[in-house]
């Protein structure tokens, strides 16, 4: 308590929430009345998210490693991951058909038919060309066989989240194996996490800067007038996922006992961090790091954080689900029901791989449009100029559900610890008599 103490006679100024959503509002100012320079400020937020970047592939795979061979049962790391896909795949569902119900009720893409004729300009075919030649090799096959790598390096090299888990997992399993043996390597390897948890830290100063790079360059580059025609799509997207938020999610939290409320109080700054960037890679290290402080095990954290990135991304399933459906009504296309539920079983399987390819969300999207051939793919030029403007609610929105999933799944194991999240909670939230998370 000493700690909370000082902390709290420390200048307000120097909190990171406060730097971060300080420098958010300078950028959009900046980008709204000189957007030359704006734009010039592109930089700080690149070289914020590489600096993090650089850190995801190893501390991945030194907490799932030192999970896995501190359990040292693959029954359990079994159980722990059937459970986690089997939620993931019940909650992404129940965001898609969210997406699907609101879009179809409001109908933002009716009576733009105008906005969908402009499509064709060259530029702008050029950038969807883009993006549906990537998704043809994007197939559902592909995404699967690509889990395993054919070269480990080559998969720390690229970042690819879903190959370094799948070689963690093995190496965990072959490191807990050897018993007393191989304790030295995980202790080794433990201290190395803990080491690149303080290099984390020394990133995380750096935050505002990359907040106010990333925002200066966006509204810049696309200008706030430049969403007036397509700005019903955007309300409905970010009402549609604060709902989820805080009625799907807040249902889930309740029922497993926690306050949803409370937990986005604790994660507010990697929630402001991914504002500022629109990624929510930018937080990862990060997240993982706070929900094992928590209370949550650092096997849980370790094999539900980094496979909810590409498993669980409720934001973005909200998103692919209302982008589709918009799509048709801007090109007049009457949908029928079954159509449109065919389009729901596609998004299922292609949302799965969202994050796991360059440009994830609109790749994901010309590649369901193509699946289906019910949908033209040149209508993902509609989206081109305010997905930059979504992309800060699909950011949160799977942090935030990848957050939640790490608790329920902990809980649902008996490996969350309710005291050391009390206690967090005390001393984070400056609520010493708080009796419940």
């Amino acid at each position: 308590m000493v700690g909370a103490s000082v902390a709290a006679r420390k200048p307000f100024y120097t909190n990171l929430t406060v730097q971060v959503l300080t420098a958010i509002v300078i950028g959009v100012v900046l980008g709204a009345l000189a957007p030359a320079t704006a734009v010039d400020m592109r930089p700080l937020g690149d070289v914020f998210i590489r600096m993090v970047k650089m850190v995801i592939a190893p501390i991945i795979f030194l907490t799932v490693v030192t999970g896995i061979s501190g359990i040292g049962d693959m029954k359990k790391v079994g159980r722990v991951g059937g459970r986690a896909l089997l939620y993931f795949e019940v909650v992404t569902t129940f965001a898609l058909a969210i997406g699907l119900v609101v879009v179809n009720v409001i109908r933002p893409g009716s009576g733009i038919g105008a906005v969908a004729a402009t499509a064709g300009s060259a530029a702008k075919n050029a950038d969807v060309a883009k993006y549906a030649d990537l998704a043809s090799h994007q197939s559902t096959v592909e995404f699967l066989v690509n889990i395993v790598p054919d070269n480990i390096v080559g998969a720390f090299a690229k970042g690819d989240l879903l190959q370094i888990l799948f070689f963690s997992v093995f190496f965990g399993a072959a490191l807990a194996a050897l018993g007393e043996p191989g304790k030295p390597v995980e202790h080794f390897l433990e201290k190395v996490a803990h080491a690149l948890f303080g290099v984390i830290g020394y990133l995380m100063r750096f935050a505002p800067l990359g907040a106010f790079g990333a925002m200066s360059y966006t509204v810049a580059t696309f200008g706030i007038g430049s969403l007036t025609s397509l700005g019903l799509l955007m309300v409905s997207i970010y009402l549609t996922m604060a709902g989820f938020i805080f009625v799907v999610l807040g249902v889930i939290a309740r029922a497993y006992g926690f306050s949803l409320w409370r937990m986005l109080r604790y994660i507010k700054e990697e929630i402001l961090i991914v504002l500022g960037t629109s990624s929510s890679e930018s937080a990862l290290p990060r997240i993982m790091l706070k929900l094992q402080r928590f209370g949550c095990s650092k096997t849980v954290v370790g094999l539900v954080i980094p496979t909810g990135y590409s498993f669980n991304l409720d934001g973005t399933s909200i998103y692919l689900s209302m982008a589709a459906i918009f799509i048709a009504q801007a090109y007049n296309i009457d949908l029928s029901i079954w159509q449109q539920i065919s389009i729901l079983a596609v998004l299922m399987l292609t949302s799965k791989g969202a994050a796991a390819v360059t440009g994830g969300g609109f790749i994901t999207l010309a590649a369901t449009l193509s699946a289906t051939h019910a949908l033209p793919v040149e209508g993902l030029a509609l989206l081109l100029g305010v997905d930059r403007f979504m992309s800060e609610a699909r950011a949160i929105t799977n942090l935030i559900g990848n957050s939640v999933a790490t608790i329920v799944v902990s809980k649902m194991e008996g490996e969350f610890d309710q005291d050391m999240a009390l206690e967090e909670y005390r001393v984070f939230l400056k609520e010493p008599t708080l009796q419940t998370i």
